[in-house]
């Protein structure tokens, strides 16, 4: 594939990050609007878990069912499929939407438009970008989910004090009208030029036999390595339990030892934006180094352990505050690099190899808020804090494990040209033999 520059690879980043944003908003939206949402559509705080776990849940059933499908599929036929489901998920929501289980059904269409967008956005990372760069675009995409907290956060002040809660889902619905609408006449203009190449150069690539720079054979292909990646699964899919519970229950939690409503705000607004930024430089710096990155998954996913240990066992102001920021900052700024690492190492499947760990965030969105909710009622915040930094802990383990496993299969499968990895910077500390040699 061409490039023209820093610019091009500025561009995808970019588009991949909105992408995500946009599917990745809905919950956030419905969580900051919640109060409104109960009253007006009269459901209890059990009804409000059970919409935003329908939303993670589907949206993992599809990531685990279309895997295979997304990796085949171009860049704008999946934009195309996520923009239609953002559009009528968001205008059904904002329109149609009168009780408990319209919201649900709403809900279930955005999960599956976010499931479409994250896998057509990571595919987009993992295949479209240049490999000096892809570490990068798999942190700024990730940032999208932060920033999709901070504005969810920020339209409760703003367009739905001035339109109301339905106004916010007008908005993202008409993000998906336009997503599919670009992504249509993309289509139509891609096939419109292969049309006139084909024309202009008759007979050429007749009897063409497909090698390692275009599309591969089913005898060429490199398949996954899907023991280490379903252990990665399992790891996010904990990580993410407890990283949900973070971004749900830290503003209740630091209201109740003594912080304002609005200081219990800023500071999940400042731990959201902590995460961004931690995000896109350890993708630049996993840009730096040959690999290794797995080491620093786990590292992050144990510090972020004993963050949340520390909210809980230490139940004052500048406990909160200090512990809570960090664990935004350290402990929840892996997903990008969990899922670069699991491209990389994805030989000639990376959107499938991508789409495990996708669906393990989404099973952790899902059962993360609801699980640790009922910890609070059943053992307080303290308890529930606890049981968070077990998960975490458990997480880092296992990312330890599956980094074992993938080292191994590098070592026993060796990919058809040399791979880097171990980590270094001016070298990388191991390279793959060529198979046979």
């Amino acid at each position: 594939m061409r490039w023209s520059g820093e610019g091009s690879s500025a561009r995808l980043m970019l588009g991949a990050s909105a992408l995500t944003t946009l599917g990745a908003i809905p919950p956030f939206l419905v969580g900051a609007q919640a109060v409104l949402l109960m009253r007006d559509l009269d459901f209890g705080p059990a009804g409000l878990g059970l919409a935003v776990s329908t939303f993670f849940a589907v949206a993992a059933l599809v990531t685990i069912l279309g895997g295979s499908r997304l990796e085949r599929w171009g860049d704008p036929a999946g934009r195309l499929v996520a923009g239609l489901l953002v559009a009528t998920g968001g205008l059904g929501l904002a329109l149609l939407v009168r009780d408990w289980p319209s919201l649900v059904a709403a809900m279930a269409v955005l999960g599956a438009g976010n499931a479409t967008c994250q896998g057509t956005s990571n595919r987009t990372v993992a295949t479209a970008l240049p490999p000096h760069r892809r570490g990068l675009g798999f942190g700024v995409k990730q940032s999208a989910v932060p920033a999709a907290i901070m504005l969810g956060g920020l339209a409760v002040p703003t367009t739905t004090a001035a339109l109301g809660w339905r106004s916010t889902f007008v908005v993202t619905g008409l993000l998906g009208v336009l997503l599919a609408f670009t992504a249509l006449t993309s289509a139509l203009a891609g096939r419109r030029r292969h049309r006139r190449t084909a024309a202009a150069r008759p007979g050429d690539g007749a009897g063409a036999v497909p090698g390692r720079g275009g599309r591969h054979t089913p005898e060429d292909r490199d398949r996954a390595p899907w023991g280490p990646l379903l252990l990665c699964g399992v790891a996010i899919t904990f990580a993410s339990a407890a990283a949900n519970f973070l971004g749900a229950y830290l503003a209740s939690w630091a209201h109740e030892v003594g912080l304002t409503i609005g200081q219990a705000g800023l500071l999940m607004a400042a731990g959201s934006g902590s995460s961004v930024l931690v995000r896109v430089v350890s993708g630049l710096r996993a840009d730096a180094r040959h690999g290794g990155n797995l080491s620093v998954v786990a590292a992050m996913m144990l510090s972020g352990a004993a963050c949340l240990a520390l909210i809980g066992a230490v139940p004052q102001v500048w406990s909160v505050l200090l512990f809570g920021f960090l664990a935004f900052a350290v402990g929840w700024s892996w997903p990008g690099l969990m899922l670069y690492a699991v491209a990389r190492v994805g030989r000639d499947a990376p959107t499938q190899a991508s789409s495990v760990v996708q669906a393990g965030a989404f099973v952790g969105g899902a059962l993360g808020p609801v699980g640790f909710g009922l910890l609070v009622a059943g053992l307080g915040f303290r308890g529930a804090w606890e049981a968070a930094a077990a998960a975490l802990l458990v997480a880092g383990v296992l990312t330890l494990l599956a980094r074992h496993g993938f080292r191994r299969d590098l070592r026993e499968r060796p990919p058809t040209e040399p791979f880097a990895y171990g980590g270094g910077r001016r070298s990388p500390r191991f390279v793959t033999r060529t198979r046979g040699g």
